[in-house]
């Protein structure tokens, strides 16, 4: 690989991160702002310059043919995301710049090294914060299912209970299904999880979108189990300690167990081999 391609190549990406300043400021305001669905964003661009490092020495065999084509990519998605400044459409401009980085690669190396970099480039796109008004319609429609799937599970456990919105009352106690608990979180989160699991398992492509798609069930099976953990708790042990500690381990356990989850899946679909 030419060292003077990559010298270009890396000063055509600092202009490109100008050209993005408030795009990427956008997202690092949602990112770290308070009760965020996408604290993972930080860590999305560190993996993907992960999976290229771990690919380093298959990469720098590539041929190095770059094509006009990138360009192309490149002007439009500056185009799109112009617009989309202008109409404070971040979300939309926060897509343009994985193209962006993409018609790059492509123009200064060429097809073969854009293949192999398709996984680590299109995996940024799990960065990109969905528009407010998307999380919100979907935290109050998730808020309100996992409440009813939680009522069925506490009812058939033996603790009655009706739902009430999104109250679970209780004979001697209620709780609030509040929009951290919605499930919303949880779903991202491990929706980001099972597409780089999903990446490097070695399966089938079959396999491979069975193993992720079954992150979303898994996420919100476990949010369930979580409520229903915290309900029963709440109305044996009262309020105080079922909304302290309690809670807060809840949160770090669901994850665990969805890790498992997708683990399990990953066995029963015959993965023995990973690789990056």
């Amino acid at each position: 690989m030419k060292k003077n391609t990559i010298v270009k190549f890396a000063a055509a990406m600092g202009l490109l991160l100008i050209a993005y300043l408030p795009t990427i400021a956008w997202m690092v305001d949602r990112w770290s702002a308070k009760e965020s669905y996408y604290s993972h964003g930080f860590l999305i661009p560190v993996i993907a310059l992960y999976v290229i490092w771990k690919r380093r020495e298959v990469l720098s065999k590539i041929k190095i043919d770059g094509t006009i084509a990138g360009i192309w990519i490149v002007a439009v998605s500056l185009f799109i995301h112009i617009i989309s400044a202008v109409l404070k459409v971040y979300f939309i401009s926060g897509f343009s710049i994985i193209f962006s980085i993409y018609g790059l690669v492509l123009f200064f190396f060429g097809r073969e090294m854009t293949r192999k970099l398709r996984f680590p480039i299109f995996f940024l796109f799990v960065m990109v914060p969905l528009p407010l008004v998307i999380i919100g319609n979907l935290t109050v429609k998730l808020k309100l299912l996992a409440t009813q799937m939680s009522v069925f599970t506490l009812n058939h456990i033996g603790f009655r209970c009706i739902q009430d919105g999104s109250i679970i009352r209780m004979p001697g106690s209620f709780i609030e299904v509040a929009a951290p608990c919605s499930g919303l979180r949880s779903i991202i989160s491990l929706i980001t999880l099972g597409l780089l699991f999903a990446h490097v398992v070695k399966v089938s492509l079959i396999k491979k979108s069975v193993l992720f798609l079954s992150s979303i069930p898994i996420a919100m099976a476990t949010n369930v189990m979580r409520i229903t953990l915290v309900a029963v708790v709440n109305d044996l042990y009262g309020e105080k300690f079922a909304m302290g500690a309690f809670h807060d381990f809840t949160g770090f356990l669901v994850f665990a167990v969805a890790f498992l989850g997708l683990f399990g899946v990953s066995q029963m679909l015959g993965v023995r081999r990973v690789e990056l």
